[in-house]
C-alpha cells in the first residue's frame, strides 16, 4: 500500500514541530538551572560578606575599646603618678617614680600604688610582652658597689610585680649602678639624690601592638 506523499510529509512536519518544542525547553529547563545556580551563588556570597563584614565591624568595635581603654590606662599613670612614657628602639619606656632610700633596696610603701597600677597595666595591655626593670644607683660609692646595688633594686622591683600577677618568667632586673644620672652632683642625702635612685621599665613591644604604642608614645 502506498503512503500519499502528503500524508508523509504532514507527519515529517508535525516531528520537526514536536523536535522544536522539545528543543525549546530542554533549552528553557536549562536556562532556568544556570539561573537558579547563579541566584544560590549570589545569596552564598551575599552572605558569606555580611558575615566577613559582621567579623570586621565587631573586630573594629573590639579595638577601638582597647585604645580607648588603653589611653585611659595610660593617662592615669601620666596624671595620678607622674609616669614619663616614651618610645624607644626596644619599645615603651615608662619612667616610674619608684625611688630608694640611699644605700637601700627595698620598695617603699608610697611607691606601691604606683607598681599596682604598672603591674595592672602590663597585664591588661601587653600580656606575654616581656619587661626589663633597670636599676639605677645615685654617684656615692664604686661602680662595683652601684651596679650591685642597682641591681638588687631592680630585683626587689621585680618580685613586687610579679606577686602582683605580673609572669615574672617575662621580667629581666638590670644594674644600670651610677649611669644614666638624672642629678649628676646630688647623692646620699642631698636635695634630688633620689631620683637617681629609681628604676625604669621598658616594655618589648612587637610589631602587632603599633596602635598600642602609637597611643602610648604619643599621650593620645
Amino acid at each position: 500500500m502506498k503512503i500519499p506523499i502528503k500524508m508523509v510529509l504532514g507527519c515529517s512536519a508535525g516531528l520537526l514541530s514536536l523536535g522544536a518544542c522539545a528543543t525549546k525547553g530542554a533549552l528553557r529547563n536549562g536556562l532556568a538551572q544556570q539561573q537558579a545556580a547563579i541566584d544560590l551563588t549570589r545569596a552564598q556570597l551575599d552572605s558569606e560578606r555580611i558575615a566577613r563584614l559582621t567579623v570586621e565591624n565587631a573586630q573594629r568595635s573590639d579595638m577601638q575599646r582597647d585604645v580607648a581603654s588603653l589611653r585611659s590606662d595610660l593617662t592615669g599613670l601620666r596624671t595620678e603618678f607622674g609616669t614619663k612614657i616614651a618610645e624607644v628602639a626596644e619599645g615603651l619606656q615608662f619612667v616610674m617614680p619608684v625611688h630608694f632610700a640611699f644605700n637601700a633596696s627595698t620598695v617603699r610603701d608610697a611607691d606601691k600604688p604606683a607598681l599596682d597600677r604598672f603591674a595592672t597595666v602590663v597585664q591588661k595591655h601587653y600580656p606575654g610582652s616581656r619587661v626589663t626593670v633597670e636599676g639605677f644607683a645615685d654617684p656615692a660609692g664604686s661602680a662595683r658597689v652601684n651596679v650591685a646595688l642597682s641591681q638588687r633594686r631592680a630585683e626587689s622591683v621585680k618580685r613586687y610585680v610579679t606577686a602582683k600577677g605580673v609572669d615574672g618568667s617575662l621580667i629581666s632586673p638590670v644594674g644600670y649602678g651610677k649611669t644614666r644620672l638624672v642629678n649628676r652632683t646630688a647623692s646620699r642625702d642631698m636635695a634630688g639624690a633620689e631620683l637617681n635612685r629609681r628604676v625604669v621599665f621598658v616594655i618589648e613591644t612587637p610589631a602587632a601592638s603599633n596602635v598600642a604604642k602609637m597611643t602610648a608614645s604619643t599621650g593620645q
